[in-house]
């Protein structure tokens, strides 16, 4: 069963179209990684699913309500973590959640929030005011405030930026362990380790998703290939491959350089003439989801709000 299945959902501001007939399923119990640049459209997707926009054109079901006609009903049953903390500073955590219960008329309220701070391991941080808490304790206050309520989807728009590595880890350790209970969650996010724990990951770019699947069926679907050359190098070495026609990106890993690009055969002669003529070894490398990332990004144009590549 699909908990989000919507169908060129499209939306416009005036006489800019921020997303462009986006389509989107997402399967009960289902992590969905939604990644994309800046201004890509992820956001006003997020909230045209939950309910806080309506979209002008397109339709589809989340949670089996109707995605235009009943977006009250979506938001009562949604989790949506926004990018910015958006809890009061000024108060505690526990008294952060018993306003949030208060919103969603939780009874009886003081047993839930304490059932909410032990769930997420608050309770001994329960009087300590909101504004004094790190990223990563912030994260899991909202975290809290989410699924308090026990939604059945959980919406979470870039939720670990600025947070330590070890918060991160733990914060998707928590998200893994409520969606093996079933809960549902499409989670947008810039980090490539991020996408590469989802079940699938949708790719959106300028309003127009581009790619859809598994992350090794993005990557494989993305036709990119990678060499990796060993040896003495420097910015002079970088700028002179990425001048070579075949080679689509040249990126620095430790003294590494990972050289990317679409024909295989015309990138590993390039690669290998290049390297024989200055000495370097050569390897065949793995293509990443983050080399995919930057092809997406470099295939399309900002400036027209349309990408160059046809979705996939």
């Amino acid at each position: 069963m699909n908990v989000i299945d919507v169908k060129n959902l499209t939306k416009r501001f005036g006489q800019a179209t921020v997303v462009d007939h986006i389509s989107l399923t997402v399967a009960a119990g289902e992590i969905v990684g939604f990644l994309g640049p800046n201004g890509s459209g992820k956001t006003t997707t997020i909230r045209m699913i939950c309910g806080l926009l309506t979209a002008n054109d397109g339709d589809g079901t989340v949670l089996g309500y109707d995605v235009i006609r009943d977006s009250r009903r979506i938001k009562a049953e949604v989790g949506y973590m926004t990018q910015r903390f958006s809890f009061y500073e000024d108060l505690t955590i526990e008294e952060n959640l018993l306003f949030v219960a208060r919103l969603y008329d939780l009874k009886p309220r003081r047993a839930i929030v304490a059932d909410t701070l032990a769930d997420l391991g608050l309770t001994t941080r329960r009087h300590q005011l909101a504004g004094t808490l790190s990223g990563g304790w912030k994260q899991r206050l909202a975290l809290a405030a989410c699924i308090m309520h026990r939604p059945k989807l959980l919406l979470l728009d870039e939720p670990t930026a600025g947070v330590d590595p070890k918060a991160r880890r733990e914060f998707w350790d928590e998200i893994h362990a409520r969606a093996s209970e079933g809960l549902t969650v499409l989670v947008s996010t810039h980090y490539m380790d991020e996408a590469e724990r989802c079940h699938r990951i949708s790719y959106i770019s300028y309003g127009h998703m581009l790619a859809t699947g598994t992350v090794d069926e993005v990557v494989r679907a993305s036709g990119l290939h990678t060499f990796v050359l060993h040896g003495e190098s420097d910015a002079k070495t970088i700028e002179a491959l990425r001048a070579l026609p075949a080679i689509a990106q040249v990126a620095p890993f430790g003294a590494a350089l990972h050289v990317v690009g679409l024909d295989a055969e015309k990138l590993e002669r390039a690669v290998r003439a290049y390297a024989g003529a200055h000495g370097l070894a050569v390897d065949p490398g793995v293509t990443s989801l983050e080399d995919v990332f930057i092809h997406f990004m470099s295939a399309a144009t900002g400036a027209t709000g349309a990408p160059s590549a046809k979705p996939q």
